[in-house]
């Protein structure tokens, strides 16, 4: 089964080369060392220390595997040309009919997404509400409370 494309801006590929390099090089350290402490304090087999050590070294190798995949499997998203259309890499600003409040917000991928940040992925309602729309047009979304309109006001 072929793994699915992770959708990146460079920046957020540059992010995830720099915590994997730092989960191979300083975190794998840091469990290496708890394990070898843990070890010296004797018997492992009534060791809650080497048990916790083991399982983070565990949760530990699996973030890193998934790390790898995901860097493995990414097309990292140009910034086109402003088209006008809201694309992975825009940002778009937004009106809330109903509220009249407006924000603006960056279109990533879903691995990069940090609403704190003003970032939505192209997967959330939103996003996928917006992409491929043009400044004018009015979007419905369907959210938990009923239906939300947006109007795009500007895309960059």
């Amino acid at each position: 089964m072929a793994e699915k494309k992770t959708l990146l801006t460079q920046e957020g590929y540059n992010k995830l080369v720099e915590k994997l390099d730092y989960m191979k090089s300083v975190r794998r350290m840091e469990v290496s060392e708890r394990l070898k402490a843990a070890i010296a304090l004797g018997d492992i087999s009534e060791n809650s220390e080497y048990d916790d050590a083991k399982n983070e070294q565990g949760r530990l190798e699996g973030e890193i595997s998934e790390l790898e995949a995901k860097l493995r499997n990414s097309e990292i998203i140009q910034a086109a040309a402003s088209t006008g259309t809201v694309i992975i890499g825009s940002t778009v600003t937004i009106r809330d009919i109903e509220l009249d409040e407006i924000a603006t917000y960056m279109i990533v991928g879903s691995t990069e997404a940090d609403p704190d940040n003003n970032k939505i992925s192209d997967e959330s309602p939103l996003g996928a509400a917006i992409l491929d729309k043009s400044a004018g047009t009015i979007v419905q979304v369907h959210a938990p409370v009923g239906v939300l309109e947006f109007e795009i006001l500007d895309v960059k």
